[in-house]
């Protein structure tokens, strides 16, 4: 999922060089998969409900896939915004039903599962941020592989054999399940606590992309060439690896009620050191990727915990993730436009620093210990 995202954006200057794109419509490409995650993500219950977890993911992968290959075809550039959003459209579903089948196959150990998940997201999209460029200076045939090929291999190589896999686990899997309550499609919608949720989801979003698609842009300012930035990018999604999978450890006794509002105050710093010393980027991105790898995984955790079964999850998940997309469709996008209006970064690291601390006044709430869709 994560490697069809994140090699994106280390690749914003070729894109831009080869398209003609200015840099506000880079980062409303970048945006492009976010809004596909807000339009898509409240179907993913319901095709879940008729068809069947299993059935509906291994299709997703099949989606994802073909978002992938037609996103690297070459010609009009329409194809790069029409595979980007058959991309969205793909891991919409799948990150919608993650964590209701965490709830439902892994209930007495949800914080840890959701951790791995969350650390297997960032260590691959690491990896994609970090290979990315190198592969795109390849040659082939005396000329670059260039960012198309670059984008295919990073994005497509490991998905047929997570369609393989997939299909294999779940063999013989029941296709339905509709005996479940449907008053988590409607009830969800009007509950408080699935709205701090979905705040909750948006704003750690929202931070991810917001440095994934600008973070190497804002390292080659310093000087740092691209494939060094492109390396720094990896940097920050190991770290956030490393946040993902450190949160088991703070969820435990009574701190587990204020992790939600404590885990972002790394990231405040980070955000405040790019501000005031973007040359020591090297001290600033761990903090960021501890804090943003912690907080995803706070977030899907939320998504698990506040809910009583797996279906109540699911629609959590689906409501929460279609609200947080498009508070997060608009980070790329407002961050990149600040920076054109201003020609530097300090407004579009004021912007992030906002979001940092909105995210922890929401935390504040969300980890109260509360269920939705219980009678008041």
């Amino acid at each position: 999922m994560r490697p069809t995202i994140t090699g994106l954006g280390p690749l914003l200057d070729q894109i831009g060089a080869d398209t003609g794109m200015t840099i506000s419509t880079l980062g409303v490409l970048a945006a492009v998969p976010l809004v596909a995650w807000a339009l898509f993500s409240p179907l993913a219950h319901d095709l879940s409900r008729r068809f069947g977890q299993p059935r509906v993911l291994l299709w997703s992968l099949v989606v994802l896939l073909a978002g992938t290959v037609v996103r690297s075809l070459p010609g009009p550039v329409v194809s790069l915004w029409i595979g980007t959003a058959v991309i969205g459209i793909g891991i919409a579903i799948i990150n919608v039903l993650m964590p209701s089948v965490v709830k439902r196959d892994f209930a007495g150990h949800v914080p840890a599962v959701t951790a791995l998940y969350t650390a297997l997201l960032a260590g691959f999209g690491a990896i994609s941020s970090g290979v990315v460029v190198p592969i795109s200076h390849v040659e082939l045939g005396g000329d670059p592989a260039g960012w198309r090929i670059a984008l295919l291999v990073t994005g497509g190589i490991l998905l047929p054999f997570a369609i393989a896999v997939w299909w294999w686990a779940h063999r013989g899997r029941r296709a339905h399940s509709r005996s479940a309550s449907q008053h988590g499609r409607t009830g969800i919608w009007t509950d408080p606590l699935a709205w701090l949720v979905a705040a909750y989801m948006g704003l750690q979003a929202s931070m991810f992309y917001m440095l994934v698609t600008w973070l190497a842009a804002i390292s080659m300012s310093t000087g740092r060439s691209e494939v060094v930035a492109g390396v720094d990018v990896m940097v920050y999604q190991l770290f956030s690896l490393a946040g993902s999978l450190l949160l088991p450890l703070v969820l435990r006794g009574r701190i587990e009620r204020f992790a939600p509002a404590l885990i972002p105050s790394l990231a405040i710093v980070g955000a405040a050191g790019l501000m005031l010393a973007p040359g020591a980027i090297l001290v600033w991105t761990p903090l960021l990727g501890l804090s943003s790898g912690a907080t995803l995984g706070m977030s899907l955790t939320l998504m698990a915990q506040r809910a009583r079964d797996h279906d109540a999850a699911s629609a959590l998940s689906g409501m929460s993730q279609s609200v947080g997309y498009v508070i997060a469709a608009m980070g790329p996008v407002v961050f990149g436009w600040l920076h054109s209006l201003t020609g530097g970064w300090t407004a579009s690291l004021s912007l992030l620093l906002a979001v940092l601390v909105l995210l922890t006044v929401v935390g504040v709430f969300a980890g109260r210990d509360r269920y939705v869709l219980d009678s008041r």
